[in-house]
């Protein structure tokens, strides 16, 4: 007898039952099973009609919602950075500009004697000079009382004048700079911005306001001049005022008097020019400069050690008018003249020279006192 509780692999060993023909529209064979889609219904779906499936179908774009975030967040990201982009150029106020340092402009003055040169030993001429009462060397570049200013402590004032000071020593009293050493010391305290200049002065002189190594620097021809005494005598000032609410500008002006000789070198070549006269064996003269400079000191600067040379004014003798002092001081030494030579002519018409050659008289007030013995 067979019946719904027969195995569903039939009667075992191919038995023959008499409900196979009554079940076989709804058997079905293993491929068919196994290629049906299964679905299984919520618990709400069992209890309700199964109006809706357990189940719903995932379209293609549901698949890809991966990569429409992926896609969106790219899109936001180009959305900031191009809003970013636009802001920065419609931006209503303009980022400061960098202050680009001047470049410096100066100029050399010869004085010419009225007379011969006054020689003796260093002590016996500078006792019988203007320059008797001077401080020597550093000490005469004195720092002077400072108040702050609307936006400068007077420690940032202080700090100004220290590095102008500085600027003073190396470049006017340091015995090296002064006979053609070595003026890296004097590099050190330019703005980066000023070093060309300085490389170039230094390298190709001319006397065209821009380039003269002696606006830079005191210095004398090796070759022709050294130092009677390395005790240089210095009197002058430095001053502070607020130029700007980022920069100081710094005054120095001072004289300095050097007692000078000629070299072994020069004497035995004589004078290159024959009106000058020949120089007084074995005696020093005096050289006096009178140097004025403004510099520029902004916050970086006072940060850095650094500072702007804007203007140089110097002022020398004695020197003849032909001395060319661009490059380097020539002075005329104990017992020759300044001769006969003038100044070449100006011509106000022509642009070729931005700065004329000039020469002025040095008084006889300014030398050593000429009753004084000369040996």
């Amino acid at each position: 007898m067979t019946g719904p509780g027969d195995p569903p692999e039939g009667t075992p060993n191919g038995a023959s039952g008499g409900g196979e023909d009554e079940y076989r529209s709804v058997v079905f064979d293993e491929s068919f099973v196994r290629a049906a889609r299964l679905q299984e219904f919520s618990a709400d779906e069992r209890l309700g009609e199964h109006h809706s499936p357990a189940v719903k179908t995932r379209h293609g774009w549901l698949r890809a919602g991966g990569s429409k975030q992926a896609i969106l967040l790219v899109l936001l990201i180009v959305l900031a950075f191009g809003t970013a982009v636009y802001m920065g150029v419609r931006h209503p106020y303009k980022t400061p500009e960098m202050v680009r340092a001047q470049p410096l402009r100066s100029a050399v003055v010869p004085l010419a004697p009225t007379g011969a040169v006054p020689g003796a030993t260093p002590d016996d001429l500078f006792a019988h000079s203007p320059a008797v009462n001077f401080r020597s060397g550093a000490a005469g570049v004195n720092l002077p009382a400072v108040q702050r200013t609307e936006h400068f402590s007077d420690g940032q004032i202080v700090s100004a004048l220290t590095i102008a000071k500085d600027y003073v020593v190396r470049s006017s009293l340091d015995p090296a700079t002064l006979t053609g050493g070595s003026v890296r010391p004097v590099r050190l305290l330019l703005d980066t911005s000023q070093l060309d200049q300085f490389d170039r002065s230094l390298a190709h002189p001319d006397d065209d306001g821009r380039y003269a190594a002696t606006g830079w620097l005191i210095r004398f021809d090796p070759k022709q001049t050294e130092l009677a005494d390395r005790d240089i005598r210095v009197d002058g000032t430095l001053s502070a005022r607020e130029l700007s609410p980022d920069a100081l500008d710094i005054t120095a002006d001072y004289t300095f008097v050097y007692a000078v000789r000629p070299t072994k070198e020069a004497l035995r070549a004589g004078p290159a020019d024959e009106g000058v006269g020949k120089v007084t064996p074995g005696a020093a003269s005096l050289f006096t400069v009178r140097r004025e400079m403004h510099f520029r000191l902004g916050r970086d600067d006072l940060n850095d050690h650094r500072l702007e040379v804007l203007q140089s004014s110097l002022q020398a003798g004695p020197l003849a008018c032909s001395s060319k002092p661009a490059d380097a001081l020539r002075p005329l030494l104990a017992g020759q003249r300044a001769g006969v030579d003038r100044p070449a002519g100006t011509d106000p018409y022509s642009r070729s020279h931005a700065n004329p050659s000039l020469c002025g008289e040095l008084a006889a007030t300014s030398q050593p006192n000429p009753s004084h013995p000369i040996r």
